[in-house]
Parts: C-alpha cells; sequence; structure tokens
C-alpha cells in the first residue's frame, strides 16, 4: 500500500476575521490536492491565530474564547475533506468539556466522519498558564489506506505510547506540533526520529511558524515539517524523505510505502520491533 502525504508549515500572523484564517487553510488545502495527497497535517495549536481576531474597543481574546470558534473550524474542515477526498488532520484546537479545556486533534474523513484524539501529556506551560486537562485513551483510526495514530507534540516525548499505537496496528504517526524556541523543537524532531527507530514506523510531523504579538505563549514560534522513516537500507540514509524550509511559509509532500515498513521489520538490517525483549518488559498488546 502506497499513499502520499502532506505536512504544512502553517504561518502564524495577525488576522482579521475567520475567513481570513479558513482562506489560508484552503490556500494549503488546495495546494496539497494539486499534488494528489491523500492526507493533509496541519500544526498543533494553529488555531490560536484566530485569537489575533480583534474588535475595536475590546480587549484582547485569550485561550479561553478559543472553544467558541470549534463549530466554525469543524464545518471549515469537515467541508474542506468532503470537496478534496483527502483525510485532514486539523491540527489541534482547544476544545471546552466538563468545564475544562482539552487541546485535541481531529481526523476529518472524506465521508464526514471525524475522529479526535486528545493530548495525552500536557506541558508545564499548559497546566500552569491555560489549566488545560489531559486526554486519557489513546485512539488508532483505520482509513482505506491503513491505521495511524495521531500524538500531539510531547506525546512524542514518550516512548511507551507510541509504542502502544504501533502494536495497535499504526503504521504511521502523524504528530502536530507547537514549540516556540530551538530547543523544544530539537526535543520532539529527534523524539520523532527514536520513535521510527524503536518501531519500524512512519513518523510525519510539521509545527507552527511566525508569531502573533497580541497572543500570550503564541509570541515566537520555530518549526519545521518532516516525513520521518526508519534509518534502514530501503530508505534515505538520515530517515528523512521530505522536510521543510526552517521557519517558511509552505507546505512538505512525501509518498508512503508501507510495503517497505514489512521488508525491514522481517529482514532488516535490524528489526527492533521483532526483538524487543518482552520477557524483560512489559510488552502492550
Amino acid at each position: 500500500m502506497k499513499f502520499r502525504v502532506s505536512a504544512v508549515q502553517h504561518h502564524l500572523h495577525t488576522i482579521s476575521s475567520f475567513r481570513e484564517f479558513a482562506d489560508q487553510v484552503e490556500h494549503y488545502v488546495k495546494t496539497a490536492q494539486e499534488f494528489d495527497s491523500d492526507f493533509v497535517l496541519f500544526p498543533e495549536l494553529f488555531t490560536t491565530q484566530l485569537l489575533s481576531i480583534r474588535n475595536p474597543g475590546e480587549g484582547a481574546l485569550t485561550i479561553n474564547d478559543l472553544p467558541s470558534f470549534t463549530d466554525s473550524y469543524m464545518e471549515l474542515f469537515k467541508g474542506l475533506a468532503k470537496s478534496t477526498g483527502m483525510h485532514l488532520i486539523g491540527g489541534t484546537h482547544i476544545i471546552e468539556d466538563g468545564g475544562r479545556l482539552y487541546n485535541s486533534a481531529f481526523l476529518f474523513y472524506p465521508d464526514g466522519r471525524v475522529g479526535e484524539q486528545r493530548k495525552l501529556h500536557i506541558t508545564p506551560t499548559e497546566v500552569k498558564e491555560w489549566n488545560m486537562g489531559a486526554g486519557n485513551a489513546l485512539q488508532v483510526f483505520d482509513t482505506d489506506k491503513g491505521r495511524i495514530a495521531i500524538l500531539v507534540c510531547y506525546d512524542m516525548e514518550f516512548p511507551e505510547i507510541v509504542r502502544m499505537a504501533k502494536a495497535r496496528g499504526a503504521d504511521v504517526i502523524f504528530c502536530p506540533s507547537c514549540t516556540d524556541d530551538r530547543h523544544g523543537f530539537h526535543r520532539v524532531r529527534y523524539s520523532c526520529h527514536a520513535r521510527t527507530i524503536e518501531n519500524q514506523i512512519y513518523v510525519v510531523v510539521t509545527g507552527t511558524i511566525g508569531s502573533l504579538p497580541t497572543v500570550d505563549f503564541m509570541r515566537g514560534n520555530f518549526g519545521q515539517a518532516a516525513v520521518l522513516t526508519p534509518n534502514d537500507v530501503p530508505f534515505p540514509p538520515r530517515g528523512i524523505l521530505a522536510e521543510g524550509e526552517i521557519n517558511d511559509d509552505m507546505i512538505i509532500t512525501a509518498d508512503l510505502d508501507l510495503a517497505l515498513l514489512e521488508e525491514v521489520r522481517e529482514k532488516g538490517s535490524v528489526t527492533t520491533w521483532r526483538d524487543r525483549r518482552t520477557d524483560l518488559y512489559t510488552d502492550w498488546k
């Protein structure tokens, strides 16, 4: 099974209306459609761009205002997924549930279905500054191109959760990310590379770029999209199928071949998935 993925380096900048945001999203989606992509990945927290919308005489919007855009966000992505026939991973958006905020990733299917994966591991900033709640379950998603999982930024720094996703049949992990400096960016990026080697899977990762001068904790962004592979002979030596230019407004595209994953799991230079010592440490079924 082969399919094509695109990842968006979404440029954050001040806007004046939801329509401006929608036009920017539609531009990226249509660009991916021109490349005949099957999946399009947007970054974590890219909808914070909506908090830059300011009405005359009113103060700046805060993270608590973001759930008010949920209906418009869902309508936008559902419509684009249906009209283009692509699977759209709409980055993450802040929702409200039971009086708590959650950082949630959404998978929009072409047939109108919507899958959700809440961020499982919450950073200190998300807890202290935004009082964010943590998701409590890992989801895997069946698509007509195979089984995937979506793990959000910090989640990729925890090997156990990715091992669980692989044990449940996910061959591709999509990782929407948002990091504000080089340290955070490289923590996530190096973790993604490690997860491809440990589990012999693909990882598609992207992040926000640009700045939102009026939105707290989104004033600076450092990001780059990449499509990552295990480090073995059928793949590029550095394990990078494609990557963007750091901090540029752009979209990258690459083809994933699931048969190559099966090949390296069976007879690769190393067979890390098969050789795990489940007699010494916990396995996940």
